[in-house]
């Protein structure tokens, strides 16, 4: 393949990755404002915003169907295309019923793109013959960071949400027509079997997925526990609780973007073993820490823990399975899954007990991840020519 196609798909990629990201920062960013035009509550809201997560999971497993009926390329910039139009009803719904409907359908379009974009990313990783995954989710995080920054200045300037989101809708839909063009054009054979329907993650995928279950159980448990946890267990004050999320969401990122040059030259299982590590020592600091320096430490040490092991699980399935988008949608259904439980799992546990005990919960999940590291070896990817299953044309 030409190296200037090649090099043309993974800055598409990796910016369709941002884009990605900016619509989830920007939407994050005006749920204030949006639960205040519907005159929600907190417990009305918290059910709101399960919707996503919903309409996630019923739709991920169709996506291979999806991708292989009408292509990757063509698949993936609608689905672009529709994640950003999204971007601009929620703060326009006039009611908490059409809100939930909205946030359904919001969930779904996110989840479909999200396979399809990985899938995708796979598919020029393999054609470039080295790792890019981690530094395309790393790419997700910055869009976040650009598209919530943005937010958090509309909103401090208090711009109307329903201004601000249909504006960014707008810029983000543009950019994303104009760098999808260059994405591989991933099509089946004439004479492939198609996917069912509805694909549920087969038992070559599961271990992947429970690989990406345990790392983004401590994403999010770490994520939206993190200030609690400074705040109640180590007395910090609200500024420095507050940090404790930024030194997180900054390693991670960190960790993202410079992830791929540790898997060219450690491999995927090295890096993961590695990974598991220092999760495991990061969470062990947390749950004995009881002064704010220590903790705000072991949150870093989580987020660059992490921080590539979902990436490499995604690649792992997307090689061994028949079609990258059935392998990702299988670890994606069963990675996210984790992370819509976790926040609840890690308050009812501290209802129990205490917060440390929580966290020890996420640290045995990080020596998991570190177990099971070894599996990722059966995922190496097929380097080369498209392969008769996946040509590019």
């Amino acid at each position: 393949m030409d190296s200037r196609v090649l090099g043309r798909a993974r800055v598409a990629v990796a910016l369709t990755f941002a884009i990605h990201g900016a619509v989830s920062g920007a939407f994050a960013t005006r749920i204030p404002w949006i639960q205040d035009h519907v005159h929600a509550g907190p417990g009305e809201l918290g059910l709101a915003l399960l919707a996503p997560a919903v309409g996630s999971l019923i739709a991920m497993p169709m996506a291979g169907r999806v991708s292989h009926r009408f292509g990757n390329r063509p698949s993936t910039r609608v689905l672009l295309a529709l994640w950003c139009l999204m971007l601009a009803f929620p703060a326009v719904a006039p009611n908490l019923g059409v809100l939930w409907v909205t946030l359904l359908v919001f969930g779904a379009v996110a989840g479909m793109g999200d396979v399809g974009m990985n899938a995708q990313g796979i598919v020029v990783e393999q054609r470039m013959g080295r790792s890019i995954m981690s530094g395309l989710h790393g790419m997700w995080s910055v869009g976040g960071l650009a598209g919530g920054g943005l937010g958090a200045l509309a909103a401090h300037f208090e711009v109307d949400a329903r201004i601000h989101l249909a504006v960014m809708a707008a810029l983000l839909l543009v950019v994303g027509i104009v760098v999808g063009r260059n994405l591989l054009d991933i099509r089946p054979e004439e004479d492939e079997e198609a996917p069912a329907h509805f694909v549920l993650p087969s038992r070559r995928i599961l271990v992947f997925g429970l690989i990406g279950f345990c790392a983004v159980f401590g994403e999010a448990a770490s994520a939206d526990w993190c200030a609690v946890y400074l705040k109640q267990v180590t007395e910090a004050s609200p500024g420095v609780a507050a940090a404790s999320y930024t030194a997180f969401a900054f390693t991670m990122a960190a960790g993202r973007l410079c992830g791929d040059m540790v898997v060219r030259r450690l491999g995927p299982v090295l890096t993961v073993r590695i990974s598991g590590l220092l999760a495991t020592l990061g969470g062990v600091l947390v749950v004995a820490a009881r002064t704010p320096l220590p903790a705000i430490a072991g949150f870093m040490l989580l987020g660059v823990g992490v921080a590539v092991v979902v990436p490499l699980a995604f690649t792992a399935a997307g090689n061994v399975a028949r079609t990258p988008s059935e392998g990702v949608a299988g670890v994606a259904t069963i990675s996210y899954t984790s992370g819509f439980v976790a926040p609840s799992v890690i308050g009812g546990i501290a209802a129990q007990s205490t917060l440390s005990v929580s966290f020890g919960v996420v640290t045995a999940l990080m020596v998991a991840v570190l177990l099971l590291a070894g599996a990722l070896a059966r995922g190496r990817a097929p380097v080369g020519p498209a392969s008769a299953s996946e040509p590019v044309t």
